[in-house]
């Protein structure tokens, strides 16, 4: 595995990184002004440091280009930069006596644009770890800023925890796992590290079955069920995990926590396109659950769905499926099945709709307490849709009476509307809907691949 920081990790985590200090520089920094001030932080002379867990040894390290933030008096004041030796950067209009405080924020950088003196909070999310371990590190700095100083000393403290994972997996693909704290903020204002779980909380774990190490944030227990799901980066397949028990920061946990990613997730109808159906929504872990809700075009859930929310609608004009900008079909970045489930993954034409009802009986049915329709096949396999109803504006209605599918059709004729199917207990086929609706996505992906 090529991991970023990561010299040789297998049972270990970072402990603490020392930063020593240096010669001091000739020319000395202005202090309270409103040009940049260069400071410096050299590293030990190994690059690193090493610590010892149950007689296995691993090494942090930093390569060329990682920054550290540093804040100080409440607010961001700029950033340094490894050059392979030691940091070094600008920091603007530090104050004279004020402590410095230094944030590495592992191999994510934030979404934000910074302004130094401005900003006091700015987010990471630990996502994706198939090919190097994150690391969030926090310098509480006894350092305070003097304007005849260039070069200071700081000890990163390691605010995350290294998890082993036993992955058993049918898939080839990575193995994402929910539920996890994996959002860190820096509130510059109080010199502090803050975590949260971000939407479902996933984690990316190296794909295919055996030992997986990750980088989680501290969390109390999070048990398997609801919150304890895995499954495989295609969509393919979906599964469990066990529970996790509460961790510290620097903590670590040996013992592995089980995950086994292996009931399909994708049923073959024998339709003549040999289009293949997800068995369950997008967001939902099981054929019954109803899942998230999406406008059209739209990738991620929301509160409130609306004209004035919708992000293709700018007041009164559409901004995108215009009508008259030549697109009719939605784009991979604008198709909720693509972006949550890969792009083995898209939203059915409302043409392959069509296919599913036309080459299957379809009846109204309950199934393991909630009302749908189920699609069977000649060849024995069936596809279940639940009756989870449409959200508009921050309600849910018709759920367990209706069931709304989006294709990814544009209604042509009258681009504020797009193709979906609709069903009840006595009917069922395709009709329009206003595209800003919050209404079910069930993905399909290309002929018989597995």
């Amino acid at each position: 595995m090529n991991m970023k920081r990561f010299g040789t990790i297998v049972t270990a985590l970072l402990v603490l990184v020392a930063l020593t200090q240096c010669k001091k520089e000739e020319q000395p920094a202005p202090a309270n002004g409103s040009e940049a001030v260069t400071i410096t932080l050299d590293l030990k002379s190994n690059g690193g440091t090493r610590v010892d867990v149950n007689t296995t040894t691993g090494e942090v390290t930093y390569q060329n280009g990682d920054v550290i933030y540093v804040a100080s008096g409440g607010h961001y004041i700029g950033t340094l930069t490894y050059n392979g030796t030691n940091f070094t950067g600008g920091i603007t209009d530090p104050i004279v006596g004020e402590p410095l405080h230094f944030y590495f924020l592992g191999n994510v950088a934030p979404a934000e644009t910074l302004a130094a003196g401005t900003t006091t909070t700015c987010s990471v999310v630990i996502t994706d770890q198939t090919e190097h371990l994150p690391v969030i590190e926090y310098a509480p700095s006894n350092e305070y800023y003097d304007s005849g100083e260039t070069t200071y000393t700081a000890m990163l403290l390691n605010k995350c925890a290294l998890v082993k994972f036993n992955v058993t997996t049918a898939s080839e693909a990575a193995t994402c796992i929910t539920g996890m704290k994996n959002k860190v903020t820096v509130v510059f204002s109080g010199n502090t590290l803050t975590h949260s779980q971000e939407g479902n909380g996933i984690i990316t774990l190296p794909a295919g079955s055996g030992e997986k190490w990750a980088i989680l944030l501290p969390q109390e227990a999070v048990e398997a069920g609801e919150d304890g799901t895995a499954y495989s980066e295609d969509g393919a397949f979906t599964g469990t995990r066990g529970a996790v028990p509460a961790i510290r920061n620097n903590g670590y946990l040996p013992m592995g926590i089980d995950i086994m990613v292996s009931t399909p997730n994708v049923v073959d109808l024998g339709l003549p396109s040999g289009l293949l159906w997800a068995t369950c929504n997008v967001g939902a872990e099981a054929p019954e659950d109803y899942g998230d809700y999406f406008a059209w075009g739209e990738t991620q859930p929301k509160d409130t769905y609306n004209w004035s929310t919708y992000q293709y609608c700018n007041g009164s004009n559409l901004t995108k499926y215009t009508g008259s900008d030549g697109l009719t079909t939605l784009l991979p970045e604008d198709d909720a099945a693509t972006a949550n489930w890969g792009s083995d993954w898209r939203m059915p034409t409302k043409e392959e709709w069509q296919e599913l009802y036309n080459n299957t009986t379809c009846t109204w049915t309950t199934q393991n307490g909630v009302n749908g329709r189920l699609f069977t096949a000649s060849n024995g396999n069936s596809l279940f849709l639940p009756a989870a109803g449409y959200r508009n504006g921050t309600s849910l209605n018709y759920a367990g009476t209706y069931g709304y599918y989006w294709s990814s059709s544009l209604l042509t004729g009258n681009p504020d509307y797009a193709w979906r199917f609709d069903f009840r207990s006595v009917g069922y086929g395709m009709s329009s809907g206003y595209r800003y609706g919050g209404q079910s996505v069930r993905a399909v992906r290309s002929a018989r691949q597995n």
